[in-house]
């Protein structure tokens, strides 16, 4: 029988290893050259991070406090803190003013008659213009012009009202019974308002109820790899006549966090246009991107 010689073929151990040597040659070489693309993009990546929640933080501010009671912004330190305060509105309007017409009573069935009358305890009046919504929990500020910025918190039940002379108190509820939409405001007021209050722009401003006074607080801040700050929106606590930082209850939001610096300044150079300058600094990883907001502030009420 004849027999048939067959040849095998393959690798030997040496070729092998000098595939596995010259294989692991060239990874190097190109992971070399891709590390520095792939760190840039993740520096690039963190980077576009922190811009973006600065930057969505301090426009919130910027809408919030734009919509401001005229001279409600206070600070604890106003040449520079990191909490700051305000009553927002959610509407506004003028009230009639004048004489009583002859034989009309306060709070009489016609508006056309009701004005808001200074002298006395006052509880209505009639809106020229537009009729604006009222809910359930707002509140009315009225003649705001001092720039202490406290007058707008003051309790308006407190018998310092009762003292049209020295009282400050220009906020005044609306009944629950009072929502809806309204040509003719009807406000709890056990007290006459002041007489600073009456103003020729006869301008009043409300209060949304689910927003009261509203603060914005960084908190904790510092850190140098990684800020350890915050930066906390507060809402529906109340209405402090001290200012209290960062308030005790109500709702709170995050806005911010890993803040490593933060600065908010009240210049009242002019104070009917005011100046809010918010400072926020966000470190990540040892890199840190700053950003710098001015907003203005009309206290002309």
């Amino acid at each position: 029988m004849r027999r048939h010689k067959y040849t095998q073929t393959g690798f030997t151990l040496i070729e092998l290893i000098m595939v596995m040597v010259i294989t692991g040659i060239i990874a190097g070489v190109v992971a070399m050259f891709i590390r520095t693309p792939v760190d840039q993009y993740m520096d690039i990546a963190r980077r576009a991070e922190m811009t973006d929640i600065a930057d969505t933080a301090l426009r919130r501010m910027s809408r919030d406090i734009r919509t401001a009671v005229p001279n409600s912004v206070r600070l604890p330190i106003p040449a520079g803190s990191t909490y700051i305060e305000f009553l927002p509105t959610k509407a506004g309007g003028r009230y009639r003013a004048g004489p009583v017409p002859a034989g009309a009573a306060q709070c009489g069935g016609t508006p056309a008659q009701d004005i808001l009358d200074f002298t006395i305890a006052d509880t209505c009046f009639e809106i020229l213009g537009p009729a604006i919504t009222f809910a359930t929990g707002d509140q009315i500020v009225i003649g705001s012009t001092q720039s202490n910025g406290n007058p707008p918190y003051q309790d308006p039940t407190a018998a310092a009202c009762g003292i049209a002379a020295t009282s400050t108190c220009i906020r005044r509820p609306v009944p629950a019974g009072g929502a809806g939409v309204q040509q003719k405001v009807v406000m709890t007021s056990a007290y006459a308002l002041p007489p600073f209050a009456a103003l020729p722009s006869r301008r009043f401003e409300v209060v949304p109820g689910d927003q009261q006074a509203v603060t914005y607080a960084c908190e904790n801040v510092g850190g140098i790899i990684d800020g350890t700050g915050t930066l906390t929106r507060y809402w529906v606590y109340g209405f402090n006549a001290a200012q209290v930082a960062p308030p005790l209850a109500g709702s709170s939001a995050l806005l911010a966090h890993r803040i490593s610096a933060c600065s908010i300044v009240y210049n009242m150079s002019n104070p009917r246009n005011a100046l809010v300058a918010i400072t926020l600094t966000i470190t990540r990883g040892g890199e840190s991107i700053s950003l710098y907001q001015e907003i203005h502030v009309n206290n002309a009420p």
